[in-house]
């Protein structure tokens, strides 16, 4: 009876093989996913680019990354040594299934990708950018098809050091991956600096188009924020996420106003050590104006009374024609 028990799947197999084909999957995508954002970063599309994203899906994937790829390597040590021990296990349907699964979505991924490239080539539209992302993607499928031929065809007495070897790589390669994140997008405290001022953009942002509206409708500007606030609308005016003070503003002039933060970071700062070309942003012509060093920033704005003359008045009333 106790032979019997050992060639068949236990809960336990199911358990291990399920856990450890699904952190295998996460990793494989989580670091595709973490490349592709790290090319997109240092080789910027003109037409197709926007720092907040890519920051988002870096701190995204490296984070699957960083979980899933340290329980596949121990779930793959675990069953391992199981096969290791009962080396009848390596028959299992389940273990097969998933590995064939596994080697036909390897081999999809790179005709996919094979066809991807063939079809950019005809269309003239061949990057550095797409020629880099499809190299990570197609050697990262080879890589995964290899692996699994080998596993597969490898005799169950072979004593092999190429699962150990391959762990070794594959956390070097996690942890070069995580620290090139920091080089690329920055340190956590340097992203954490960064959506505070961008908050502070937005803040300034708000409380200008106030300004603007109170203008139009006062034909004067406010002495202070708290000339903006109103208790029937729940506006108030905003302040510092960080230090909870009010934001710096000063009348120059009957039209002209200045909004003042204090920044962490510049809106410059990203790819100032990276050999990367300046990208299009698609809201360029609106952000111009916000652009913002480390330390105190004002923005000095003027209001043009013919731009907005017309805005706030009153309409005459439509003529309405009876119907004959």
């Amino acid at each position: 009876m106790e032979e019997i028990n050992k060639t068949h799947n236990t809960p336990k197999d199911v358990f291990l093989h399920l856990l450890n084909i699904l952190t295998f999957y996460l990793s494989v995508v989580s670091f595709i996913t973490l490349y592709i954002q790290y090319i997109s970063a240092i080789f910027p599309d003109q037409l197709n680019f926007y720092y907040t994203g890519i920051a988002d899906a870096v701190r995204m994937f490296t984070s699957m990354m960083v979980i899933a790829v340290p329980v596949f390597i121990l779930t793959s040590w675990m069953i391992g040594r199981d096969l290791k021990s009962n080396p009848e296990k390596r028959e299992f349907r389940l273990r097969k299934w998933l590995l064939y699964f596994t080697l036909f979505v390897s081999a999809v991924t790179i005709i996919v990708d094979l066809i991807k490239f063939v079809y950019s080539f005809l269309s003239g539209e061949l990057t550095i950018q797409f020629l880099l992302k499809v190299v990570i993607v197609l050697l990262t499928a080879v890589a995964v098809f290899g692996y699994y031929i080998w596993d597969l065809r490898r005799k169950d007495k072979e004593i092999s050091k190429t699962p150990k070897n391959l762990a070794w790589i594959i956390s070097f390669i996690v942890l070069a991956s995580v620290i090139a994140g920091f080089f690329i997008i920055g340190t956590p405290a340097a992203q954490r600096a960064k959506r505070f001022d961008d908050q502070r953009i937005s803040n300034l942002q708000i409380l200008q188009s106030q300004i603007v509206d109170y203008w139009v409708r006062k034909k004067s500007l406010p002495q202070s924020f708290s000339d903006l606030e109103n208790s029937i609308t729940g506006f108030y005016a905003p302040k510092d996420p960080q230090s909870d003070t009010p934001y710096g503003y000063k009348i120059i002039d009957a039209l002209s106003f200045e909004l003042c933060a204090a920044f962490k970071t510049s809106s410059k700062d990203f790819g100032q050590n990276l050999r990367v070309a300046k990208p299009y942003y698609p809201y360029d012509s609106f952000q111009q104006n916000w652009e913002y060093k480390t330390g105190e920033t004002c923005f000095t704005r003027t209001i043009d009374p013919e731009l907005y003359k017309n805005i706030g008045q009153p309409q005459e009333p439509a003529t309405v024609y009876p119907i004959k």
